[in-house]
């Protein structure tokens, strides 16, 4: 991998840039550009942390590096409480997807939690009315520079607090209004998808497709959890899936592994796990492995056949792009192009999208990687 004249990541001659992307794992209060966040806080006289975006900046990278899924969570407060009214939630959203458009990703989920975006008076439906009025913007934005973009929302409950049926109706009063799935998240230990289950089981009745973040903290039995009582059809991290895999003998690029009952689901339905490279560090989610990226199980799990997909999770608390987290894997692993273009195949086959438009999603990849 090289660096060309104007500073793009380039592999086999490609820029990775401008390889087509699909993002199905993106927090919405996670990727706020760092000069909106100043000049929101100023607006709604809210003091910030550190002064200035660059500083900012710094203050979210320090205390990501945590390696605990809470400390990292509590970052969010600073962003959440820049985006309490219409007109940042739909300024957010816009340059949010112009963001990942100029990132090349040509379709992605933004996922966000209505219940915390309340406190400046705004009914949840609003609120999600705001968010799609931005991502309007946005696309229509990257349209007119000569990019295209699609983006669905993931509307999401906190595991936390006893919303989630209210959430879950919320979303599906919005699926015909951008609204394309729906997720939980917060703290993982102590919150297991179980607690959510008459939102889960209103959701199943509904026929509305469901995400949940499972394997980040707690263990194979909250993925477990996530397949039978949220009916998951896509896994939010699930790195902790690998403790579910006993490695026998290892000889060379040869692996010989018996599977534990959730893996061999989760692998033999192809159900995709949304993994976050750097986060996953950050929040100490394989520390069961180690603490460098290559310590990551991502490439035992690519390798032992997992519909694996690669996400930037928090772009502005990790410093990161969907771009940056596939250079982080090329140098770990070394994966070539034929890899990147598996990864963007298997996150367009998982997107929450009807098969003719996944089916399309899949023509503009290969295209645009040359197959």
């Amino acid at each position: 991998m090289t660096i060309d004249a104007n500073g793009d990541l380039m592999l086999q001659g490609r820029s990775l840039r401008s390889l087509p992307k699909v993002s199905l794992h993106d927090h919405l209060d996670g990727g706020v550009r760092l000069e909106t966040i100043v000049e929101l806080a100023a607006s709604a006289g809210i003091e910030l942390p550190a002064a200035g975006a660059d500083a900012l900046g710094g203050w979210f990278a320090e205390r990501a590096d945590s390696g605990s899924l809470e400390e990292y969570l509590s970052r969010f407060e600073v962003t959440v409480g820049v985006m309490q009214t219409r007109e940042a939630l739909t300024r957010v959203a816009r340059e949010f997807v112009e963001d990942l458009a100029a990132d090349g990703v040509i379709y992605g989920e933004v996922r966000w939690a209505p219940e915390q975006h309340l406190a400046g008076g705004l009914t949840p439906d609003e609120a999600v009315e705001a968010v799609e009025a931005g991502i309007d913007q946005g696309e229509d934005a990257a349209e007119r520079a000569g990019r295209s973009i699609r983006v669905g929302q993931l509307i999401t409950a906190m595991r936390h607090t006893d919303r989630s049926l209210e959430i879950a109706q919320l979303a599906v009063r919005h699926r015909e209004n951008g609204a394309v799935g729906f997720d939980i998240a917060g703290p993982e230990n102590g919150y297991p998808p179980s607690r959510l289950r008459p939102a889960f089981d209103y959701l199943a009745s509904e026929f509305f497709p469901v995400t949940v973040h499972a394997g980040e903290a707690a263990g194979v039995d909250s993925i477990r959890s996530a397949l039978i009582d949220g009916r998951a059809l896509r896994i939010g991290h699930g790195v902790r899936l690998a403790s579910d895999l006993d490695v026998v003998s290892r000889s060379g690029d040869e692996v010989l592994v018996t599977f534990g009952a959730v893996a061999r689901w989760v692998r033999d339905r192809e159900i995709p796990l949304e993994l976050s490279p750097s986060s996953n560090l950050q929040t100490g989610a394989i520390q069961a492995w180690g603490t460098e990226l290559a310590d990551h199980p991502f490439d035992l799990l690519y390798q032992l056949g997992f519909s694996v997909t690669v996400n930037a999770d928090n772009r502005t608390m990790s410093r990161t792009s969907l771009t940056r987290e596939l250079a982080l894997l090329v140098r770990a692993f070394d994966y070539d192009l034929d890899d990147l273009q598996a990864f963007q195949l298997n996150a367009a086959a998982g997107a929450f999208l009807s098969i003719e438009e996944r089916e399309e999603l899949i023509e503009l990849i290969a295209e645009g990687f040359g197959s």
